[in-house]
């Protein structure tokens, strides 16, 4: 399975407040929380992002509230990947639950820029900066959970067994 996209980048320490505002909580549908995903801090990512981009951050990405709507979001507005140096444990978790495919790779996170192309192959855990032509080694995950994302979250899996 790969990833190919865009690069959308944002900081450390993105919260899941930022992620999808609390005022939209009172739905989980997947398409009008996407409508929102990122609007207090980048109010043009939503007319920006296209399916298979890839969003890239850099440390404790998803920190703050344990609410599975944040990955939801940005798995629904079309983000094929997340990239971080690390990432908050219960977004970590929620992530791999409802089906978002993310990445740990400091260097990767570091260095790569807002608009960059870059390929992602989960089997490997190669990414690849097509704009640079630089490579980076992050730490595949595990077949069972390659294939929790691939059927589209924990679930699904569960329910296709």
């Amino acid at each position: 399975m790969n990833a190919h996209g865009f690069v959308h980048k944002y900081g450390d320490n993105v919260d899941t407040d930022v992620i999808i505002p609390a005022r939209y909580l009172t739905t989980s549908v997947p398409e009008e929380l996407a409508a929102h995903c990122m609007e207090d801090i980048d109010r043009e990512f939503i007319h920006k992002v296209k399916p298979g981009d890839i969003m890239v951050a850099d440390k404790n990405f998803g920190c703050g509230s344990s609410r599975e709507h944040a990955p939801i979001a940005i798995k629904a507005a079309g983000i094929s990947v997340v990239i971080a140096s690390t990432f908050a444990r219960i977004f970590y978790r929620n992530a791999i639950n409802i089906g978002l495919p993310i990445m740990e790779c400091g260097e990767a996170a570091r260095d790569i820029k807002a608009g960059d192309e870059v390929n992602v192959d989960f089997d490997t855990g190669v990414i690849t900066n097509v704009t640079t032509g630089k490579t980076y080694q992050a730490q595949p995950f595990p077949p069972f959970i390659q294939n929790i994302i691939e059927k589209g979250g924990l679930l699904n899996s569960i329910q296709s067994e």
